[in-house]
């Protein structure tokens, strides 16, 4: 590997190990061996370089959502959503850290331009990327329409199961719970009441 996809790789481990705000630069240089000035070189200055390494770490699990969804051998969306669903909820527990790592990156959107910009770029790729899974189309066909409504939706649902997850693990649903508040969701009357049908 190149000292640039070194450091890439030490601050992944160190997300993992010691979460988005807690690592150093040190920490980043010890855990990739490369020189601590490497990191200005290659990056401007450690917080683009955690950045970048969220940024490519939340990528690399869309990559297993991508893989389930298009493996299958099937044209219908609800099962494709189905898919994606499956394969969120099993990830969560082995991808915690990282999704620790992502929502602090998060927060510091609101106070770093820059990092604003990289999510906002990355929420962008992401709403098209997932409307093309559950569609089962390629990325490039996703219009801007596409990607506002049914990309945002998707996105949304990852998203929330991620806080959802990281604050109470024991509350989400299963898939055909998850499955059926997206079918009630869409329905013209809606779910049954929890007490049954009204006499």
């Amino acid at each position: 590997m190149s000292q640039r996809e070194d450091l890439l790789a030490g601050a992944k481990k160190c997300l993992a190990e010691k979460g988005y705000s807690k690592t150093t630069a040190r920490d980043i240089a010890a855990a990739s061996g490369a020189h601590l000035a490497s990191i200005g070189y290659h990056f401007g200055s450690k917080d683009n370089l955690m950045n970048t390494a969220v940024l490519e770490a939340t990528s690399d699990w869309g990559d297993v959502f991508e893989e389930a969804v298009r493996e299958a051998v099937t044209e219908s969306p609800e099962e494709r959503a189905r898919l994606l669903v499956t394969a969120l909820l099993d990830t969560l527990p082995e991808q915690r850290d990282l999704l620790v790592a992502s929502v602090q990156a998060y927060a510091q959107a609101q106070f770093d331009e820059d990092v604003r910009t990289a999510l906002q770029e990355g929420i962008s790729e992401g709403r098209r990327a997932l409307a093309a899974l559950v569609l089962g189309v390629p990325p490039e066909r996703i219009g801007p329409v596409t990607a506002a409504g049914l990309g945002s939706m998707l996105y949304n649902i990852v998203s929330g199961y991620v806080l959802q997850y990281l604050v109470d693990p024991d509350s989400l649903p299963t898939v055909d719970q998850a499955m059926d508040g997206l079918r009630a969701l869409m329905s013209e009357g809606g779910p049954e009441p929890a007490g049954g049908a009204a006499g």
